[in-house]
């Protein structure tokens, strides 16, 4: 079993910039893939970004290319999401997922643990 925990978000104004956490615990995080989706209220989960187990291939959104960036720390146990040139439709529940020798899927479906989520709200 993995546990995984968000940190990092809050309130921030268009244009700012946030880094979200996601701290794994119970199990190492090298042989996982992880994964971030968001959902926004009203809205169906959407993907944001995955690096993979090894090598670190990553995979972003189309929204997000650009201004978001993910990266893993193996020696931490903690992958990362900063997130840059923040826009008002950026404002969601960021969840970090993991897949056990994944790749960069965008697939919900291919994550076997979530955390619970931490809230970004991004004002214009």
């Amino acid at each position: 079993q993995v546990q995984l925990v968000e940190s990092g978000g809050g309130l921030v104004q268009a244009g700012g910039s946030l880094r979200l956490s996601c701290a794994a615990s119970g199990r190492t995080l090298t042989n996982y893939a992880v994964g971030w989706f968001r959902q926004a209220p009203g809205k169906e989960r959407e993907f944001v970004a995955a690096i993979s187990w090894r090598a670190g291939g990553t995979n972003y959104a189309d929204s997000v290319k650009g201004r978001f960036t993910i990266s893993r720390d193996n020696a931490k146990n903690t992958a990362y999401l900063q997130m840059n040139s923040l826009k008002p439709e950026d404002t969601a529940v960021y969840c970090c997922a993991a897949a056990p020798f994944g790749s960069t899927s965008y697939r919900p479906d291919e994550y076997d643990y979530w955390g619970q989520g931490t809230q970004v709200t991004v004002s214009s």
